[in-house]
């Protein structure tokens, strides 16, 4: 191995070049080792060249996490191909391994015959210690079996740096865009758009900007001219995945604030957010507040109950109301939303779900948040539940839940979660043109004649298709009306403690939720003769459909349909269950969506659950699935 790294092109070794359809890289390190950088500007050149793919960031709660500790390892998997895929992949065939840590946090994920990147200049006897090695894992056999390829990126890094004058210190700190070069080369990766990216992102340091591109580009030189390693690898661009048009590399939380602005332009109404930030949901608010030429307007508030009491005042007066949070934040907006409800405004409730209960695993993903959307308010409070299936679906999941707030004067949850928020994929830009046209008509007068012919408006008398109540904008001339939580009677909005109004509006408001129109359910059952279906929501669609094609590879029929609507239920759902002689429920969750279908179809709906804070994997889903259809 040569220790001398050059920043400038040189001759390349002539090597192997292999062609493969797919491959999963996992980038591990401390979170202070800019994992999540790297692996963000891999996909993104990954994106550029026109692969499909799929990613998984996963990273301690902790700012900054104990150093060199397995708690402390922050991990970046992208699973990309010249085909379509769904998943980030159930292992990695590469393992970039920056200590000690990363190599024993991730080795029990990775296949035999998988290869290893280790950065040797981290295996001290000190950071073995620290997790538990007794002798050093690269000396003692552990790593049999794998491809394993011992490079001291440290020293390389800061030897490609000597004359830019940095302190050992702040060369070390460029070891991530070293890796990112050698991957680059061995995956011939773009490299346009990292350098332009670094440039970019280190405007105000030029000096720090320039060194970063130098390692990147001693990284890709090492590769190209080391003989360790013999074999680089193309995944060709996956032509045939995408129908045309213009794509883009998009995460979910991204996707999801754009959605917002579509549907603040769409709706023609100001887009307001009031928001507490929680991870994972604070994405959005960063991202929206970037976007004031759109007519959005963005509140950090000092706590959850005030940035969804602002949200909803946004509404009462005429703009897109929007709260962003996550479990426990919902478990606090929940007096808030009965009012919403009470008051029969829109209002969106977005709710990135992560591990809980309480504060839980706040960077890992979970789908336990669906009964708490269903029933977490006092009395009957029936809300719409809108979710998402996929990081680019959040755009029109976005939409969608706006056009149901907007049309029915209704809050809606929007159910999220944490692997979607953070996970990416590639998006297909749509043309304006085919959004939906989400524009609304306030009331501007009088809508009612009193018995002795004087004209009045009354805010709830309701629209007789949708059930809506007119949205009347405060300071409109004839229309005042009172407002607030206490009951409201019929027609006139006065206050009410008649026991036969309270419930004609209890029944009504509940009506108002069961008659929203919905699309009916698809189910993909390719010949029809399949005995089993699999139903599941939100972020398991990616792993459910990768589960079904391998078993429906080797022979097994398989129906699988993905619920977006979850109140109400699409009108065809109960006739879909009855179909199929067996029902199957995965959920990251103890069975809500299977305790749902049980209960109001009388469905014998299987669960299979999973809450480890991670997205199921395509092979244990198939083998699960395997094991009830052999039932």
């Amino acid at each position: 191995m040569t220790s001398q790294v050059s920043t400038e092109r040189e001759p390349a070794v002539v090597k192997d070049v292999r062609r493969l359809e797919r491959v999963v890289i996992r980038f591990a390190g401390d979170s202070g080792d800019g994992m999540q950088l790297t692996g963000d500007r891999f996909t993104s050149e990954t994106a550029s060249f026109g692969n499909d793919l799929s990613t998984l960031p996963n990273f301690p709660a902790e700012i900054r996490a104990p150093a060199g500790t397995l708690p402390g390892v922050s991990s970046f998997q992208l699973h990309f191909a010249d085909h379509d895929i769904l998943t980030p992949g159930d292992a990695p065939n590469v393992l970039v391994a920056m200590n000690p840590a990363a190599l024993k946090a991730n080795l029990a994920d990775l296949p035999r015959g998988a290869e290893i990147i280790v950065n040797t200049d981290e295996f001290t006897s000190r950071a073995l210690q620290k997790v538990g090695y007794a002798v050093d894992p690269l000396d003692d056999g552990t790593l049999d079996g794998y491809q394993v390829h011992p490079v001291p990126l440290t020293t390389l890094t800061v030897e490609a740096l000597k004359e830019f004058g940095l302190t050992r210190k702040e060369a070390e700190r460029s070891k991530n865009m070293f890796a990112l070069g050698l991957l680059s080369w061995m995956y011939h990766r773009p490299t346009e758009g990292t350098e332009a990216f670094l440039r970019k992102k280190f405007a105000k340091k030029p000096q720090i900007a320039e060194a970063n591109i130098a390692a990147f580009r001693a990284g890709w030189n090492f590769g190209e001219t080391t003989e360790d390693f013999a074999v680089s690898y193309e995944v060709a661009p996956a032509s045939k995945a995408f129908p045309p048009g213009v794509y883009r590399n998009i995460s979910g939380n991204l996707a999801l604030s754009y959605g917002l602005v579509a549907a603040g332009r769409q709706s023609g109404l100001p887009l307001y957010l009031g928001s507490y930030p929680i991870t994972p949901a604070s994405d959005i608010l960063h991202e929206l507040s970037r976007h004031k030429n759109f007519g959005v307007r963005t509140f950090q508030a000092e706590d959850e109950i005030a940035g969804i009491g602002a949200a909803l005042g946004a509404a009462f007066g005429g703009s897109l109301a929007v709260t962003t949070t996550s479990g426990p934040g919902v478990a606090l907006k929940s007096e808030t939303v009965g009012l919403a409800v009470s008051l029969e405004l829109p209002l969106l409730i977005v709710d990135i779900q992560r591990g809980g209960p309480s504060t839980g695993l706040p960077t890992k993903t979970e789908q336990a948040d669906l009964l708490q959307a269903m029933y977490g308010r006092n009395g009957e409070a029936p809300v719409p539940v809108v979710a998402p299936q996929t990081p680019a679906d959040c755009f029109d999941a976005a939409l969608e839940a706006a056009r149901i707030a907007l049309t029915y004067r209704t809050p809606v949850f929007l159910l999220s979660d944490g692997y979607l928020a953070n996970g990416s994929e590639p998006w297909r830009v749509p043309d304006v043109e085919d959004l939906p046209d989400l524009r609304v008509e306030f009331a501007d007068g009088p809508n009612h004649t009193t018995e002795d012919g004087v004209e009045v408006f009354w805010p709830y008398k309701r629209d007789p298709e949708t059930l809506a109540r007119p949205w009347a904008v405060p300071g409109t001339p004839g229309l005042e009306h009172r407002i607030g939580g206490i009951e409201k009677q019929d027609g006139t909005g006065n206050i009410s403690y008649d026991p036969a109004n309270h419930e004609f509006m209890v029944r009504t408001r509940q009506a108002k939720i069961d008659g929203i129109a919905v699309p009916d359910l698809e189910v993909d059952d390719p010949d029809g003769d399949a005995r089993i279906l699999v139903l599941g929501w939100g972020s398991t669609y990616g792993p459910i459909t990768a589960a079904v094609r391998r078993l429906r590879g080797i022979g097994h029929p398989v129906a699988q349909a993905h619920l977006r609507h979850l109140n109400p239920f699409p009108a065809n759902l109960g006739e879909v269950l009855r179909r199929y002689d067996k029902v199957v429920v995965p959920e990251m969750n103890l069975g809500q969506l299977a305790s749902l279908i049980r209960s109001k179809y009388l469905v014998d709906a299987r669960s299979h659950t999973q809450v480890n804070g991670m997205p199921f994997k395509a092979e244990q889903l198939a083998a699960a699935l395997k094991e009830e259809l052999d039932a």
